[in-house]
């Protein structure tokens, strides 16, 4: 039965992984916001579509600054969780029984 609280190197390699996707897209919304916005918007109205909800992100996407501020506010969230994920997740791995 694996431990659960001692991950392993490969768990913490693909959690970072997925981790530095976050910060990759919190970095263009932030700093590249322009190409950012440009690429979701195209990729949504893409046809044939494959989000099922595209509708409902193309309308909030209408309001650009609004749209920015809600993406902004929540990146600080998520960056906070990400960072404290991450953290928790290398002191598990990096802890001996």
């Amino acid at each position: 039965m694996p431990n659960l609280s001692h991950p392993s190197f490969l768990f913490v390699l693909a959690f970072l992984f997925f981790s530095s996707i976050f910060l990759y897209n919190t970095y263009k919304l932030w700093f590249r916001t322009e190409s950012y916005y440009r690429d979701l918007y195209a990729s949504l109205n893409r046809s044939p579509s494959i989000y099922p909800f595209r509708d409902f992100f193309l309308g909030l996407m209408k309001n650009r600054k609004r749209w920015e501020l809600f993406q902004k506010i929540f990146s600080i969230a998520g960056l906070i969780a990400v960072l404290a994920a991450d953290m928790l997740v290398i002191n598990a791995w990096m802890t001996t029984k």
